[in-house]
């Protein structure tokens, strides 16, 4: 039998960290569906399109090969052949990320690869519609978040270890507003799916949060 477990969220709420770490336990694929949408995001201002229009960002799709391969067993995202994973970790990508996920072209575009990947292999997907648009029949459907704060200061820490400057009243102020939205957004805003396990993890530690996930698949099997 194939399993399929989504986690939905918001932004910076540990989703991939999370999701990656309970894949690698459960032998599970891992899809980080943001890194799809950041990639889209990143083609489009390297084009020098505006990433809310989506007349200028629909015909950016013509053509555009993005992809996810395991190399060394690690999920890595690419445009064309370039390895992007880690230019798509721009806060500036970030933004036009959640700008162009609110066209439906754009998720019309990403959604068929999702869901192949999906008919496949057990896989841990995560996403902000995952649960409720992309995977509505996965057996285990989580909503995780946490506070403003702690993303922000988590999002702090990442950026720091990668050596890159970043201020955090900003970077609580910008996922503010990316959950704005992706809320408020026409086409598929984020909500938790029917159903679904709601686990904040603001005072959470990886290890708990993942142990919890875990938990959740174990009663899954035995139900």
């Amino acid at each position: 039998m194939i399993v399929n477990i989504a986690i939905d969220g918001p932004a910076g709420a540990g989703k991939s960290t999370i999701a990656k770490t309970a894949s690698k336990e459960l032998g599970f694929i891992y899809v980080d569906t943001g890194a799809l949408y950041r990639t889209v995001g990143l083609n489009a201002l390297r084009l020098g399109k505006d990433t809310k229009s989506a007349d200028e960002v629909v015909p950016t799709l013509e053509g555009l090969d993005v992809s996810l391969r395991f190399v060394d067993g690690e999920q890595r995202v690419f445009l064309g052949e370039e390895d992007v994973s880690t230019a798509i970790r721009q806060n500036e990508v970030s933004m036009a990320a959640s700008n162009v996920s609110a066209i439906p072209k754009v998720r019309e575009f990403l959604f068929d690869l999702q869901r192949d990947i999906a008919k496949k292999n057990n896989c841990i997907m995560d996403g902000r519609d995952i649960g409720t648009v992309v995977l509505p029949d996965a057996q285990i459907k989580i909503y995780l978040t946490a506070s403003a704060e702690a993303r922000a200061q988590r999002r702090f820490n990442q950026l720091k270890e990668k050596g890159i400057n970043a201020n955090i009243t900003t970077l609580t102020q910008d996922l503010q507003e990316r959950d704005r939205r992706d809320t408020e957004r026409a086409v598929c805003p984020l909500a938790p799916a029917e159903g679904a396990k709601i686990l904040d993890s603001s005072n959470l530690t990886v290890e708990e949060t993942v142990a919890q996930v875990l938990a959740w698949y174990k009663e899954c099997l035995a139900a």
